[in-house]
């Protein structure tokens, strides 16, 4: 557990750009802030992910840079820089993005990136930047 954001209040505002340099790895999400039981993360995807649904919580993709893909078993949408789409609990899916994307994730603490699914593609939670 990260140590009490009153244990480090600068009253700085997060800059998405600033923390994204940080790191290079795709498909890890790094926690940048948190409010009440959910967790704001940032993460640079490029390639295909896997199959995955989450069976008890909403799933929120936000672009920042990039177009990501989410494909659906039926479908697909299309998601651009400055645009979000929220994949309902329990719905299948699988992001794509043919060039790097970097977006913001809003999840309740604890969600893992997979599903049910596992694999390699599973992330360390609670990874902070």
């Amino acid at each position: 557990m990260p140590p009490s954001p009153l244990a480090f209040q600068t009253y700085q505002p997060i800059n998405f750009a600033s923390k994204l340099s940080l790191f290079s790895d795709q498909w890890q999400p790094r926690v940048i802030a948190e409010m009440n039981d959910y967790q704001f993360k940032i993460v640079r995807i490029e390639g295909d992910f896997i199959w995955h649904s989450h069976a008890d919580t909403d799933e929120s993709f936000i672009v920042l840079e990039g177009e990501l893909r989410i494909d659906f078993r039926d479908g697909h949408v299309c998601v651009n820089a400055g645009e979000m789409y929220v994949v309902p609990k329990g719905i299948e899916h699988k992001p794509y993005a043919h060039e790097e994307v970097r977006m913001l994730l809003i999840e309740p603490r604890g969600v893992v990136n997979t599903g049910d699914e596992g694999g390699e593609r599973t992330a360390t939670n609670d990874l902070w930047i």
